[in-house]
């Protein structure tokens, strides 16, 4: 049975990982802390994989349990990060490739601007494309709560300097995917 267990967690974490490194992502801002963040939620998963196996989804457990690591890493070490301003140069095949990776990394230092379960709720929502109830579920609020943390997010992102363009302004997709 435990042999099972494992090859079922293995296949988990094979079909799963870039989706999770990529919410942790864009919750932590930094691709190292979201390999570490995603590492240490799937360790505490592993620990519990019998009992996350039995759920009807244990992809949202996981990601709940993401967030929560997310959370934890601030109260226990009250480090400010600086991020930067802008990502780092990469090179572009054309004008529109420069364009998106310049709206992506305004987009990226928009969310760091943004409180911890704004941020929390306007990746879930818009970027992972979960309900307003998936979101509830998995920061265990209600779904109002998720309603009026996605509105104060997505407002202070269209504020954001970097979003904002004459002829449009962040959509409700939150930027693309």
């Amino acid at each position: 049975m435990q042999a099972e267990l494992e090859g079922q967690f293995q296949d988990f974490v094979r079909a799963r990982w870039s989706r999770l490194v990529r919410t942790a992502y864009l919750l932590t801002g930094d691709v190292h802390h979201a390999e570490d963040l995603t590492q240490t939620a799937l360790a505490k998963a592993y620990r519990s994989w019998r009992r996350i196996a039995r759920s009807d989804n244990p992809e949202a457990y996981v990601r709940r349990m993401l967030v929560s690591c997310n959370s934890d890493r601030f109260r226990k070490r009250r480090v400010t990060e600086a991020l930067t301003a802008a990502p780092p140069e990469r090179a572009g095949r054309d004008d529109e490739s420069v364009g998106r990776v310049d709206e992506r990394g305004s987009l990226l230092a928009g969310l760091a601007q943004l409180p911890a379960k704004q941020r929390a709720v306007v990746v879930l929502r818009y970027w992972e494309d979960l309900s307003e109830a998936e979101v509830a579920e998995v920061l265990g609020c209600s779904p109002g709560t998720v309603k009026s943390q996605a509105s104060k997010g997505l407002a202070k992102l269209r504020l954001y300097p970097g979003l904002m363009r004459e002829d449009r302004t962040v959509s409700r997709r939150g930027g693309g995917r």
